[in-house]
Protein backbone atom coordinates (compact mmCIF):
# COMPACT_ATOMS: atom_id res chain seq x y z
CA UNK A 1 0.00 0.00 0.00
CA UNK A 2 1.16 3.25 -0.80
CA UNK A 3 1.36 5.72 1.73
CA UNK A 4 -0.40 9.18 0.52
CA UNK A 5 -0.40 11.99 2.68
CA UNK A 6 -3.82 13.25 2.02
CA UNK A 7 -7.38 12.77 3.94
CA UNK A 8 -10.93 11.24 2.45
CA UNK A 9 -13.75 12.34 4.48
CA UNK A 10 -16.65 9.85 3.86
CA UNK A 11 -19.81 11.27 5.65
CA UNK A 12 -22.37 8.63 5.88
CA UNK A 13 -20.34 6.08 6.93
CA UNK A 14 -22.75 3.11 7.43
CA UNK A 15 -21.97 -0.92 6.84
CA UNK A 16 -22.16 -1.19 3.38
CA UNK A 17 -21.85 1.28 1.10
CA UNK A 18 -20.14 4.55 3.42
CA UNK A 19 -17.89 1.30 4.50
CA UNK A 20 -16.97 0.37 1.46
CA UNK A 21 -15.87 3.13 0.32
CA UNK A 22 -14.13 3.73 3.30
CA UNK A 23 -11.73 0.62 2.63
CA UNK A 24 -11.19 1.24 -0.90
CA UNK A 25 -9.32 4.80 -0.40
CA UNK A 26 -7.72 3.51 2.38
CA UNK A 27 -6.52 0.53 0.72
CA UNK A 28 -5.22 2.85 -1.77
CA UNK A 29 -3.06 4.83 0.88
CA UNK A 30 -5.45 7.81 2.20
CA UNK A 31 -6.34 8.05 5.89
CA UNK A 32 -10.02 8.12 6.46
CA UNK A 33 -11.92 10.13 8.56
CA UNK A 34 -15.65 8.45 8.69
CA UNK A 35 -18.71 9.25 10.47
CA UNK A 36 -21.83 8.58 10.81
CA UNK A 37 -24.51 8.96 14.08
CA UNK A 38 -23.62 6.10 15.95
CA UNK A 39 -19.60 6.44 15.98
CA UNK A 40 -19.63 3.11 18.37
CA UNK A 41 -20.83 1.41 14.91
CA UNK A 42 -17.60 2.06 13.06
CA UNK A 43 -15.87 -0.63 15.19
CA UNK A 44 -16.14 -3.19 12.94
CA UNK A 45 -14.65 -0.81 10.07
CA UNK A 46 -11.88 0.71 11.99
CA UNK A 47 -10.65 -2.85 13.08
CA UNK A 48 -11.02 -4.41 9.23
CA UNK A 49 -9.14 -1.02 7.70
CA UNK A 50 -6.20 -1.19 10.44
CA UNK A 51 -5.65 -4.69 10.03
CA UNK A 52 -5.01 -4.44 6.37
CA UNK A 53 -2.32 -1.62 7.45
CA UNK A 54 -4.68 1.61 6.54
CA UNK A 55 -5.60 3.84 9.13
CA UNK A 56 -9.00 5.41 9.77
CA UNK A 57 -10.38 8.26 12.28
CA UNK A 58 -13.91 7.16 13.28
CA UNK A 59 -16.42 9.56 15.08
CA UNK A 60 -19.99 9.75 16.16
CA UNK A 61 -21.54 12.69 13.53
CA UNK A 62 -24.61 14.64 12.96
CA UNK A 63 -24.48 15.30 9.60
CA UNK A 64 -27.36 18.02 10.37
CA UNK A 65 -25.66 19.90 12.81
CA UNK A 66 -23.44 22.71 10.90
CA UNK A 67 -20.87 22.68 13.99
CA UNK A 68 -20.02 18.80 13.66
CA UNK A 69 -19.83 18.87 10.21
CA UNK A 70 -17.29 21.86 10.13
CA UNK A 71 -15.30 20.43 13.04
CA UNK A 72 -15.08 17.00 11.81
CA UNK A 73 -13.90 18.45 8.21
CA UNK A 74 -11.13 20.46 9.28
CA UNK A 75 -10.01 17.76 11.68
CA UNK A 76 -9.35 15.74 8.92
CA UNK A 77 -7.67 18.67 6.52
CA UNK A 78 -5.65 19.86 9.82
CA UNK A 79 -4.76 15.49 10.15
CA UNK A 80 -3.24 15.74 6.62
CA UNK A 81 -4.61 17.92 3.22
CA UNK A 82 -8.49 16.68 2.43
CA UNK A 83 -8.23 15.29 -0.77
CA UNK A 84 -12.30 14.01 -1.59
CA UNK A 85 -14.94 14.15 0.62
CA UNK A 86 -17.88 11.77 -0.25
CA UNK A 87 -21.73 12.66 1.28
CA UNK A 88 -23.48 9.16 1.96
CA UNK A 89 -26.13 9.79 3.84
CA UNK A 90 -29.49 8.01 2.71
CA UNK A 91 -32.91 8.55 4.33
CA UNK A 92 -34.75 6.23 1.54
CA UNK A 93 -37.91 6.47 3.10
CA UNK A 94 -41.43 5.86 1.50
CA UNK A 95 -44.88 7.23 2.85
CA UNK A 96 -48.21 7.51 1.05
CA UNK A 97 -48.39 11.10 0.88
CA UNK A 98 -51.25 11.70 3.20
CA UNK A 99 -49.30 9.58 5.94
CA UNK A 100 -45.56 12.03 4.86
CA UNK A 101 -45.90 14.27 8.02
CA UNK A 102 -44.35 17.19 8.18
CA UNK A 103 -41.92 16.06 10.66
CA UNK A 104 -40.80 13.36 8.12
CA UNK A 105 -40.42 15.82 5.14
CA UNK A 106 -38.49 17.96 7.28
CA UNK A 107 -36.45 15.06 8.52
CA UNK A 108 -35.52 14.01 5.01
CA UNK A 109 -34.93 16.97 3.59
CA UNK A 110 -32.38 17.97 6.34
CA UNK A 111 -30.62 14.66 6.20
CA UNK A 112 -30.39 14.29 2.36
CA UNK A 113 -30.41 17.74 0.87
CA UNK A 114 -29.27 20.41 4.00
CA UNK A 115 -26.52 18.26 5.57
CA UNK A 116 -24.92 17.60 1.80
CA UNK A 117 -25.44 21.51 1.46
CA UNK A 118 -23.29 21.61 4.65
CA UNK A 119 -20.78 19.21 3.80
CA UNK A 120 -19.94 20.48 0.35
CA UNK A 121 -19.95 24.32 1.58
CA UNK A 122 -17.19 23.56 4.29
CA UNK A 123 -15.31 20.88 1.89
CA UNK A 124 -14.86 23.43 -0.37
CA UNK A 125 -13.68 26.19 1.87
CA UNK A 126 -10.57 24.15 2.77
CA UNK A 127 -10.13 22.90 -0.28
CA UNK A 128 -10.34 26.34 -2.26
CA UNK A 129 -7.30 27.93 -0.66
CA UNK A 130 -5.34 25.17 -2.39
CA UNK A 131 -6.98 25.44 -5.64
CA UNK A 132 -7.49 21.63 -6.03
CA UNK A 133 -10.25 18.70 -4.15
CA UNK A 134 -13.06 16.54 -4.90
CA UNK A 135 -16.29 17.02 -3.17
CA UNK A 136 -18.52 13.35 -4.25
CA UNK A 137 -22.09 13.19 -3.51
CA UNK A 138 -24.56 9.80 -3.46
CA UNK A 139 -27.75 10.27 -5.36
CA UNK A 140 -30.63 7.44 -6.19
CA UNK A 141 -33.36 6.69 -8.55
CA UNK A 142 -35.27 9.37 -6.80
CA UNK A 143 -32.64 12.00 -7.44
CA UNK A 144 -34.68 12.07 -11.32
CA UNK A 145 -37.98 10.58 -10.76
CA UNK A 146 -40.56 10.65 -8.00
CA UNK A 147 -42.12 7.48 -7.41
CA UNK A 148 -45.37 6.54 -5.92
CA UNK A 149 -44.75 6.97 -1.84
CA UNK A 150 -41.11 8.88 -2.36
CA UNK A 151 -42.10 12.57 -2.17
CA UNK A 152 -40.12 13.40 1.00
CA UNK A 153 -36.81 11.40 0.02
CA UNK A 154 -37.56 12.21 -4.06
CA UNK A 155 -37.40 15.82 -2.95
CA UNK A 156 -34.40 16.19 -0.67
CA UNK A 157 -32.64 14.04 -3.33
CA UNK A 158 -33.42 16.32 -5.90
CA UNK A 159 -32.85 18.95 -4.06
CA UNK A 160 -29.06 17.29 -3.37
CA UNK A 161 -28.41 17.13 -6.99
CA UNK A 162 -29.00 20.61 -7.45
CA UNK A 163 -26.95 21.49 -5.09
CA UNK A 164 -24.34 19.20 -6.78
CA UNK A 165 -24.36 20.69 -10.05
CA UNK A 166 -24.51 24.40 -9.36
CA UNK A 167 -21.12 23.50 -6.98
CA UNK A 168 -20.08 21.49 -10.11
CA UNK A 169 -20.21 24.50 -11.88
CA UNK A 170 -18.98 27.16 -9.61
CA UNK A 171 -15.86 24.93 -8.76
CA UNK A 172 -14.95 23.16 -11.56
CA UNK A 173 -13.02 26.08 -12.99
CA UNK A 174 -11.27 26.66 -9.64
CA UNK A 175 -10.21 22.72 -10.06
CA UNK A 176 -12.25 21.18 -7.72
CA UNK A 177 -14.42 18.62 -9.19
CA UNK A 178 -18.16 18.15 -8.21
CA UNK A 179 -19.53 14.78 -8.88
CA UNK A 180 -23.10 13.43 -8.17
CA UNK A 181 -23.76 9.75 -8.94
CA UNK A 182 -26.79 8.12 -9.22
CA UNK A 183 -27.52 4.52 -8.36
CA UNK A 184 -30.22 3.54 -10.31
CA UNK A 185 -30.55 -0.06 -8.64
CA UNK A 186 -31.03 -1.69 -5.17
CA UNK A 187 -28.11 -2.17 -3.40
CA UNK A 188 -27.14 -5.38 -1.91
CA UNK A 189 -27.93 -4.82 1.71
CA UNK A 190 -29.84 -6.61 4.25
CA UNK A 191 -32.56 -4.13 4.48
CA UNK A 192 -33.24 -4.11 0.41
CA UNK A 193 -32.79 -7.86 0.77
CA UNK A 194 -36.26 -8.23 3.02
CA UNK A 195 -37.73 -5.06 1.68
CA UNK A 196 -37.08 -6.91 -2.12
CA UNK A 197 -38.97 -10.17 -0.69
CA UNK A 198 -41.79 -8.56 1.42
CA UNK A 199 -42.72 -6.90 -1.90
CA UNK A 200 -41.87 -9.29 -4.43
CA UNK A 201 -42.23 -12.60 -2.90
CA UNK A 202 -39.52 -15.22 -1.58
CA UNK A 203 -38.05 -15.73 -5.20
CA UNK A 204 -37.44 -11.88 -5.09
CA UNK A 205 -33.30 -12.68 -4.42
CA UNK A 206 -33.36 -15.74 -7.87
CA UNK A 207 -31.30 -13.68 -9.33
CA UNK A 208 -27.82 -12.07 -7.86
CA UNK A 209 -27.36 -9.75 -10.93
CA UNK A 210 -30.12 -7.56 -9.77
CA UNK A 211 -28.95 -5.61 -6.57
CA UNK A 212 -25.77 -4.30 -6.61
CA UNK A 213 -22.52 -5.18 -4.35
CA UNK A 214 -21.61 -1.72 -1.80
CA UNK A 215 -17.79 -2.49 -3.29
CA UNK A 216 -18.77 -1.72 -6.59
CA UNK A 217 -20.48 1.62 -5.58
CA UNK A 218 -16.81 2.41 -4.13
CA UNK A 219 -15.29 1.14 -7.05
CA UNK A 220 -17.14 3.81 -9.47
CA UNK A 221 -16.15 6.77 -6.70
CA UNK A 222 -12.75 5.39 -7.13
CA UNK A 223 -12.91 5.71 -10.75
CA UNK A 224 -14.60 9.42 -10.70
CA UNK A 225 -11.54 10.21 -8.28
CA UNK A 226 -9.17 9.29 -10.85
CA UNK A 227 -10.43 10.86 -14.00
CA UNK A 228 -8.70 13.83 -15.39
CA UNK A 229 -9.34 17.48 -14.90
CA UNK A 230 -9.61 17.62 -18.81
CA UNK A 231 -12.39 15.10 -18.88
CA UNK A 232 -14.69 14.93 -15.93
CA UNK A 233 -17.74 13.55 -15.29
CA UNK A 234 -20.53 15.43 -13.01
CA UNK A 235 -23.44 13.14 -13.12
CA UNK A 236 -22.63 9.48 -13.32
CA UNK A 237 -25.21 6.84 -13.83
CA UNK A 238 -24.87 3.40 -12.45
CA UNK A 239 -27.03 -0.15 -12.21
CA UNK A 240 -26.34 -3.73 -12.74
CA UNK A 241 -26.68 -5.09 -16.26
CA UNK A 242 -29.33 -6.47 -15.12
CA UNK A 243 -31.83 -3.56 -14.37
CA UNK A 244 -34.23 -1.98 -16.36
CA UNK A 245 -34.56 1.38 -16.61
Amino acid sequence: MQKRNRTVAVIGAGDFIGGEIAKKFASEGFTIFAGRRNGDKLAPLVKEIEAAGGEIHARSLDARKEEEITAFLNDADKHAPLEVCIFNIGANVNFPILETTERVFRKVWEMACYSGFLAGREAARLMMPRGEGNIFFTGATASLRGGSGYAAFASAKFGLRAVAQAMARELGPKNIHVAHLIIDSGVDTEWVRQRRIEALGPNALDNPDLLMPPASVAGAYWQLYQQPKSAWTFELEIRPFGEKW
